[in-house]
């Protein structure tokens, strides 16, 4: 059986790049190349690229960039819109939570809850986390944007995704204090015009939590700030008024 995010990206490749969440690549890219350094030779691994609007924009840039994904539909397009810029950029089709990179890149990217923190159990959502870090050489930095646990006590989620999505209608939103998990039901319509109604459930973290899972897994330095859309910043301070937070993590 397949799971809620399995079904909503299976066929929705198109929609996605229309949604209102993918318009702030550029300014979000010209952060991450600010913190790898501007160095050239860095090799990133974008986890949960999707249809590869970060990997891509790397890579016209310079930089080596390998994009993983659950999604065939959405690598398909990663690849052509690739392709129609020339660029050579390794799109592989892997689940984040068993894929095995050992050292080889610089810097380890998942924005826009690539993968984490959407899976069904707390385990898996570490086990991606692990896998992020193993792929890191000894210096290697992990930057990642995932959902912020402080947004849910004071605000509707409902009414924050629906103002902010143009292919999902979502409704029914049940926030379980005991778990920071947020169940819902979300109505789309995938790319070949079939409507999907999708039971969701997604994780909040908070950030003691997020620290204390980077620093188990190695991390030395650990930042957590405010994420605004197409403006990632160190400078954003972390607020309940974040739906999401950015994390820089270095080993």
């Amino acid at each position: 059986m397949k799971q809620w995010y399995e079904e909503l990206f299976e066929d929705f490749a198109d929609g996605y790049d229309r949604e209102e969440f993918t318009k702030g690549t550029i300014g979000e890219v010209d952060f991450i190349e600010k913190e790898a350094g501007f160095n050239k030779s860095a090799r990133i691994l974008d986890v949960g690229c999707g249809t590869g609007r970060h990997a891509i924009e790397l890579a016209s840039r310079g930089y080596n960039v390998t994009g993983i994904d659950l999604s065939e539909a959405q690598l398909a397009k990663a690849r052509k819109k690739a392709a129609a810029r020339n660029l050579d950029i390794r799109f592989t089709r892997k689940d984040a939570r068993e894929f095995d990179f050992q050292g080889e890149f610089d810097l380890a990217i998942m924005i826009c809850e690539g993968a984490f923190p959407l899976m069904e159990t707390d385990e898996m959502n570490f086990q991606i986390l692990k896998n992020a870090c193993n792929s890191l050489n000894e210096r290697g930095k992990l930057i990642f944007t995932t959902l912020n646990g402080l947004f849910p006590l004071f605000h509707s989620v409902m009414d924050f995704v629906n103002a902010g999505s143009s292919g999902c209608v979502s409704s029914m939103h049940t926030f379980d204090l005991m778990t920071f998990r947020d169940h819902s039901t979300y109505e789309t319509t995938d790319d070949l015009g079939n409507n999907k109604t999708l039971i969701c459930n997604e994780r909040y973290y908070v950030p003691s939590e997020i620290s204390w899972m980077l620093k188990s897994l190695g991390f030395r330095e650990i930042t957590i700030c405010g994420c605004k859309l197409g403006a990632f910043s160190r400078e954003d301070i972390l607020t309940t008024e974040d739906y999401e937070m950015l994390v820089i993590a270095q080993k």
